[in-house]
């Protein structure tokens, strides 16, 4: 049980049909809590007594996340207007200040939106820019995550912890520069974050020792939206599969693009953040999985990662034009996956099976077909052995050693054929 009156520091909190918000006024450099209880009617409080016995107050206005603010929150709950109004808003205030293209421009504006609500959904997608440096990645963070749901800034000089420990505590969006980390051990602290972030309930468990010595593993919840800069696409191929991508540099800068951010962008960021508090307040337990927003005919992890944000929009235009860019970036990620080492074997060890008359296919055969058609892009012949690793490791099927041969068991083709599809490689049934 709990004390009748533990004061607990809250960020946020959902409570049956009450929601929760901590808001700050960078001029008097105080916190409070933004409550609303009936649907979009709110009061500013210092303390908020829930039904659990704990009475929850706002974190201190001279936390550094806070005060520095490497956390932007908005300062009070102010009237949205419409949907589609906000929506506009939005969008115009990402056109003053960075060069996206038209589509992405409005995949940020909905996605600034879904920040705001995403913990009424279970998956959610990242968002990525993606290019060499000075082609306005960190511009576009900047201006995209100035309006998130407590955006949270780090870069790739960020150790990792700092990063587990304040999405823990703070939840919200995290606006993550530079993400193409130099050191291995970072990049896979990075990855577990990314990849267990896009599912509600999948925290990451991490290695802590109390102050008796004992063994006291804990769970940082890192589940929330995302958008990060890299240079580099990710070899983790599940993990590439979670982001909405924009290719920055690919065209000349925008005439009316400020050099510079001028200082009056910031209370045009707070203005809209406030405005978004309030599309929370009166919209989160209206907000919902929309089943008519799948796509059909496309891979079902571009459905999981994209259901979210295609169901916050109503324009039913927009949505379908939407529809059609992610599906064609979805072609593009699956040509590329086309021409990956193990894509190509796979390919061979299709093809060999419909050929084959018996009950395994050697990895020979296997290879002699890989060798056929790309000996020449390797500069010489793989080997059998490489082959058959590759077999093992990438793909995961079985070999079995028989007659001094090593060979894939017919007992294989479903997998085959599995694998064949998780590849965009249209080929016909295995006989």
């Amino acid at each position: 049980m709990l004390a009748e009156n533990s004061r607990i520091p809250t960020v946020s909190r959902v409570c049956t049909d009450t929601l929760v918000e901590l808001v700050y006024d960078r001029e008097k450099r105080t916190t409070a809590l933004a409550v609303s209880r009936f649907g979009g009617l709110w009061n500013i409080e210092q303390e908020v007594k829930i039904e659990t016995g704990e009475v929850l107050v706002p974190y201190a206005a001279a936390n550094n996340l806070i005060a520095n603010e490497c956390v932007l929150l908005p300062s009070a709950p102010v009237a949205y207007g419409l949907k589609d109004e906000l929506v506009a808003d939005v969008q115009a205030f990402l056109h003053r200040y960075v060069d996206l293209s038209p589509i992405f421009e409005q995949i940020a504006a909905y996605y600034i939106l879904l920040t705001w609500v995403h913990d009424a959904f279970g998956e959610l997608p990242y968002l990525r820019l993606r290019g060499e440096y000075g082609t306005g990645k960190t511009r576009g963070l900047l201006t995209i995550g100035s309006l998130c749901y407590r955006g949270f800034f780090a870069s790739g000089a960020s150790t990792v912890s700092p990063i587990f420990h304040t999405l823990d505590a703070f939840g919200g969006t995290l606006i993550l520069d530079e993400a193409d980390l130099p050191y291995s051990d970072a990049r896979a602290e990075l990855v577990k974050i990314l990849n267990n972030g896009t599912v509600k309930g999948m925290p990451v468990l991490r290695t802590i020792v109390n102050r008796h010595k004992e063994f006291n593993p804990y769970a940082f919840k890192v589940f929330g939206p995302k958008i990060i800069a890299t240079r580099e696409p990710f070899q983790d191929q599940a993990l590439e599969s979670r982001f909405l991508t924009e290719e920055t540099g690919t065209r000349s800068l925008r005439p009316d693009i400020p050099i510079h951010l001028p200082k009056a962008m910031k209370e045009e960021a707070l203005m809209l953040r406030n405005r978004l508090l309030h599309f929370r307040f009166c919209e989160f337990f209206a907000v919902k999985t929309d089943p008519a927003a799948l796509m059909a005919g496309v891979q079902p992890r571009l459905n999981q990662t994209a259901l979210s944000l295609l169901s916050l929009i109503d324009n039913s235009a927009l949505r379908a034009e939407i529809q059609q860019h992610l599906i064609q970036g979805n072609v593009q990620t699956l040509e590329a996956r086309q021409n990956l080492p193990e894509a190509r074997v796979l390919a061979a060890a299709l093809a060999a099976f419909a050929d084959n008359t018996g009950a395994n296919v050697p990895v020979r055969a296997i290879a002699d077909r890989f060798n056929r058609e790309h000996a020449g892009e390797y500069g010489a012949p793989m080997s059998y052995r490489w082959i058959g690793e590759v077999l093992r490791s990438r793909l995961h099927l079985v070999t079995r050693k028989s007659n001094g041969v090593y060979a894939i068991p017919v007992s294989e083709k479903g997998k085959l054929e599995g694998l064949a599809q998780r590849y965009g490689l249209t080929l016909t049934k295995l006989p």
